[in-house]
């Protein structure tokens, strides 16, 4: 299964985007989806959920700022950005995600994620 994410673009610092996730099938509506962003070249943190019930979280980075939502009818699944600083500069991407043992793990292969960019 692979997520893909698109969305994103240049924006200045205070400013919102809204990215988008999507796939073929049905896989969105079914899953618990996670937004990921690239912190390094071998690393992704996870930065907002949305479970297949529509149950929302976020990492305290981004907590009060960033919310996942979900649109069944268009099996996607959308992440609001809001107050965007220039350290949300990252490639966003979203994947299936499982919460096990107190942590989150992706279980599908990564899509291309999709870039953004805040200028200050």
């Amino acid at each position: 299964v692979q997520l893909q994410a698109s969305g994103g673009g240049l924006v200045q610092a205070g400013g919102s985007l809204k990215l988008s996730c999507a796939s073929s099938g049905n896989t969105v509506i079914n899953a618990t989806v996670g937004w990921y962003r690239q912190i390094s070249d071998n690393q992704r943190a996870l930065v907002a959920t949305i479970s297949s019930g529509g149950f929302a979280t976020a990492d305290v980075s981004v907590k009060g700022r960033f919310t996942a939502s979900r649109d069944n009818a268009k099996n996607t699944v959308h992440l609001q950005m809001t107050d965007l600083k220039p350290e949300d500069t990252a490639v966003y991407f979203c994947n299936t995600v499982r919460y096990f043992g107190n942590s989150w793990y992706y279980l599908g292969r990564w899509g291309q994620g999709t870039l953004v960019t805040v200028s200050s």
